[in-house]
């Protein structure tokens, strides 16, 4: 077991209890506003202990324990998951997480088996969107076209609607997993090519940069990954990690993948229930650092995403004078996908009153449940790069908290450089501040939207 999240009435006497009894410290605190989806809000805090663990052997790191996170909510409107899970079940856990070695295969054989049986696990809906899809700002921009032949904000919407016209895209701008550069130019040649006049700036546009083109579209399905992560993960590898939908964080050079499975034990559709989590930890060991970001390193087979075994046992042990030692509990929390749990738990519910409205030909109730799947969906755009933003400054300001911390243990201090420490933990205090209040903005505003909606729907 990796950790377990509460939903409880009274999240503050619960920490006090926890506080009396095991020592735990609050590690972080989502105050009210902060985690919202439409109208549904809640407080969070993430508690536990502080282990003093570090080792170079990576099989210790991955299996030790003593490190403890553990998430408490609680609601704070009579709507929304957490709200109805207390009012039905009452107070307990919410979901538990296991830590796995392997997640990308552990989900594919959990989907294989669905597909061959009938049964078995389904996992939380996440949008295409939060990996990437593709817009024509991509177009306008894209790495390694020809600066001669400029591809306008025309020309870019025209390979867009070519994408979308022969179906290798959504209207939304999802790009199919299953495509080669190959299976994109023979999608667009015919379309493309053929306007006329064959002067056409279309025509010359996609002539001349098409192998920047083809390659731009084929990296719009995991863009926002790899600006999140750089060059750690193969092409194939991110494709991978979109094709099972699951979460990625990182915290400085440790990685976090994360999914969530849909209810279990669940009597009825519409009912709340428990869930499961699966998480992969992978060690700052593990990766080395590049001009391009992390990069899993060619000695550890730390991220088994396509093939492979996960960790070799005969290739247990960080090299120590290129690597930094390993932690317990690296990657942290997921502080990036803490709000993308919440609002696709409200968006996977939404789909599913759409599936039943159309079932039942309800078509005001579907329109109202799509709408509802928009707003939620587009909630979660706007929300992932500011959280991105929050996570970088609560660990630049714990990383300046501790640098501070030890400087005070030296037996020479000079003032000026406990006041600049003391300034670079004052700054990104401040950071994560403005990133919170953004995000409440944020919160607000599809708070009033879903308000809106539900005010609709009972008129």
């Amino acid at each position: 077991c990796d950790h377990w999240v509460s939903n409880v009435v009274s999240r503050t006497q619960f920490l006090d209890t926890l506080e009396d009894t095991l020592g735990f410290a609050p590690k972080v605190d989502f105050n009210a506003g902060v985690v919202a989806a439409g109208e549904s809000q809640i407080e969070s805090t993430v508690t536990g202990n502080s282990s003093g663990l570090r080792t170079s052997d990576m099989n210790v790191a991955l299996r030790d324990q003593s490190q403890v996170y553990l998430p408490i909510n609680n609601a704070l409107s009579e709507v929304g998951h957490v709200h109805g899970f207390i009012k039905e079940i009452g107070q307990g856990v919410q979901h538990t997480a296991s830590r796995v070695n392997d997640l990308t295969r552990l989900v594919q054989r959990c989907n294989d088996y669905r597909q061959i049986t009938g049964e078995g696990f389904t996992f939380l809906n996440i949008p295409r969107s939060y990996y990437g899809v593709l817009t024509p700002s991509q177009l306008t921009t894209c790495s390694g076209c020809n600066d001669e032949i400029v591809i306008s904000e025309t020309v870019a919407q025209a390979i867009m609607d070519a994408c979308i016209t022969s179906g290798i895209a959504t209207s939304e701008g999802a790009v199919s997993l299953q495509l080669q550069p190959k299976d994109v130019e023979i999608a667009l040649d015919p379309i493309l090519l053929s306007l006329v006049p064959e002067t056409n700036s279309v025509v010359e546009a996609y002539r001349s940069n098409k192998e920047s083109i083809i390659r731009t579209i084929l990296h719009s399905r995991y863009i926002n990954l790899h600006n999140l992560l750089g060059n750690t993960l193969s092409p194939e590898q991110f494709v991978a990690v979109v094709q099972n939908r699951i979460l990625v964080d990182v915290q400085g050079q440790d990685l976090l993948f994360q999914i969530f499975t849909g209810n279990i034990l669940q009597e009825q559709t519409e009912h709340e229930s428990p869930f499961l989590e699966f998480i992969q930890r992978v060690c700052a060991c593990s990766i080395s650092s590049s001009d391009d970001g992390v990069k899993v390193s060619d000695d550890i087979n730390a991220l088994s995403l396509v093939e492979g075994e996960g960790v070799e046992e005969e290739v247990n042990s960080c090299i120590t004078e290129d690597y930094s030692m390993m932690k317990p509990g690296c990657g942290g929390f997921g502080i990036r996908n803490f709000l993308t749990l919440f609002l696709s738990i409200e968006l996977s519910k939404s789909m599913a009153d759409a599936s039943r409205a159309k079932a039942n030909n309800d078509h005001r109730g579907h329109a109202l449940a799509q709408k509802a799947v928009q707003i939620f969906t587009e909630q979660l755009n706007e929300s992932n790069p500011i959280l991105t933003d929050i996570a970088n400054a609560m660990y630049a300001e714990g990383l300046a908290q501790k640098e501070l911390d030890d400087y005070y243990k030296e037996d020479e201090r000079h003032e000026i450089i406990l006041m600049q420490l003391g300034n670079s933990v004052s700054d990104a205090a401040k950071a994560k501040q403005g990133g919170n209040e953004r995000l409440m903005e944020c919160s607000t505003k599809y708070k009033i939207l879903m308000r809106e909606l539900r005010q609709r729907n009972a008129a």
